[in-house]
């Protein structure tokens, strides 16, 4: 799963970025970009990729998705959707079918049970940025998305036995323009994973007020393989 990420890639480096994706030509967003973001947890704000035709729309949505037939904003947050039953569980199957898009991130930060407590670890892919896949909708008039999240890969298990569905460029035309049963075969362990790294965060991360760059950590042996 995933419960805090990290964006640094912003302004116009965040525009180019998406603007690289297969079958776009503009991008635009029309409030701007957010500035650097290092501890971004559910129900704040995030940058959502839409694309239509070839253009990429990206705008700020609550991350926690808000279903229409929602009447409040109340109960669990919806900020991960599992891939094996979005297609038919009732609080993300409208929006499976004709409102899918992306989010954006430069990593991500996972929790590991080790000794008597818990450690972070900080997940990137080391260069670029990671497209996952996502679903949005506007209940409550308010503009909302989640993530989708698969099994993890074999060498990513030791950290969580969830992975967020990250999409390999030639993937996104099939996830935000494919028909349901299109997009249903991207769902699958992750073919971005082999070549995720990590390395230990900084415990600070825990408290979602803290949000400064040293929280990711330090690259100094970035471990690759699954710890036994």
């Amino acid at each position: 799963m995933c419960g805090r990420f990290v964006l640094f890639t912003t302004g116009d480096e965040l525009l180019e970025a998406v603007g690289t994706l297969p079958g776009i030509t503009t991008v635009h967003a029309p409030d701007g970009t957010p500035p650097p973001r290092y501890n971004i947890a559910p129900t704040q704000q995030v940058p959502l990729v839409r694309i239509d035709g070839s253009e990429a729309l990206i705008d700020a949505a609550r991350w926690g998705l808000l279903p229409t037939w929602k009447k409040d904003d109340t109960g669990a947050s919806l900020f991960n959707a599992r891939g094996e039953t979005v297609a038919e569980k009732p609080s993300f199957r409208s929006a499976f079918k004709v409102r899918r898009g992306l989010m954006v991130l430069d990593g991500y930060y996972e929790w590991k049970q080790e000794g008597k407590g818990k450690q972070p670890y900080y997940v990137t892919p080391g260069e670029g940025l990671l497209y996952a896949a996502a679903l949005w909708d506007t209940g409550l008039d308010r503009l909302s998305t989640t993530m989708v999240t698969t099994d993890a890969t074999e060498n990513m298990a030791w950290l969580h036995h969830r992975l967020p569905l990250f999409l390999k460029a030639d993937e996104v035309e099939q996830w935000v323009k494919g028909t349901p049963e299109e997009a249903l075969e991207l769902i699958h362990p992750s073919r971005v994973a082999e070549d995720l790294e990590w390395w230990p965060a900084a415990s600070e991360v825990g408290n979602v007020r803290n949000d400064y760059a040293e929280l990711i950590g330090a690259k100094e042996a970035p471990t690759t393989r699954a710890k036994s």
